[in-house]
């Protein structure tokens, strides 16, 4: 759920160079905040994939040694960062195992962004590193994918309802990104 200054609409824009410049900056900053216990940064999500369409929202994950939420919470608010409060941004299920994460607004006003704490080398931290990997190198999977959150935006703009349809067709297109890493023998996290 977006806090009252986000915007609940989605819109798919053309990929734009200006967001890995973007990501950086965020980087910069979560890794002031956090120090050692981040063990890294990551750009993810659609817009860490050069010629990809997506929301105008920079997705970063960083891998924590571990989550916790009394000690990271604080850390995050001192920049002013804001705590998701919804359910499904503290756990998710990636590769059949329960993961504990927690997910950060950026400061009122800020650039739009996610900010995602997984731990290290969780299935879900491998999640996202292959989502971004698989799409950077398969062009006709860039293509469909972005042609296919076009078409979604367009007609269902309401980012809760969009998200629910989005979710299935996301575990199709992971699928044959789990079959490129087999093939290709991609390593998650472990090997960033």
């Amino acid at each position: 759920m977006p806090f009252p200054d986000e915007r609940g609409q989605v819109a798919v824009v053309e990929y734009r160079p200006q967001w890995p410049v973007e990501f950086e900056l965020l980087a910069g900053e979560l890794r002031d905040a956090l120090g050692g216990l981040a063990l890294g940064v990551d750009h993810v999500g659609s817009t860490s994939v050069p010629g990809l369409p997506a929301k105008d929202c920079i997705d970063v994950q960083v891998r924590m040694r571990s989550i916790d939420e009394a000690r990271d919470v604080p850390l995050l608010a001192a920049i002013g960062f804001r705590c998701r409060p919804e359910p499904w941004n503290r756990v998710e299920v990636s590769g059949g195992r329960r993961c504990h994460k927690l997910v950060f607004a950026p400061p009122a006003g800020a650039r739009s962004c996610n900010v995602h704490l997984r731990e290290g080398a969780g299935p879900n931290a491998r999640f996202a590193l292959l989502f971004r990997d698989y799409l950077r190198a398969d062009e006709d999977a860039r293509r469909a994918w972005g042609a296919f959150k076009q078409r979604l935006a367009l007609s269902v703009p309401d980012l809760l309802d969009y998200g629910q349809i989005k979710a299935p067709a996301t575990e199709v297109l992971m699928a044959a990104a789990e079959r490129w890493a087999a093939g290709t023998g991609w390593r998650g996290p472990e090997a960033a």
